[in-house]
């Protein structure tokens, strides 16, 4: 995993979700909104996510969003 996260961001934990009662997963980053995930989607991600360590369920997390890998990500100033 240290060849993904180089620069050990996911070590910060800037990912997290809930799970409403219609299944549906909304995921976080840094406390914002950033995904909703629905039907099969929603399955495919609870399933992986189920009995893994919290840096492989940030590298999901991360994956399942996208576009969180050019290196040019802003974060919130004021954690």
């Amino acid at each position: 995993m240290g060849e993904i996260d180089k620069r050990n961001k996911l070590d910060e934990e800037p990912f997290n979700f809930n799970i409403s009662k219609d299944n549906k997963v909304f995921i976080y980053w840094s406390g914002k909104l950033i995904k909703i995930l629905k039907g099969k989607e929603s399955e495919k991600f609870l399933q992986r996510i189920k009995n893994v360590d919290t840096k492989e369920a940030q590298l999901i997390m991360a994956k399942v969003t996208g576009n969180f890998k050019h290196g040019n990500e802003k974060y919130n100033k004021k954690m």
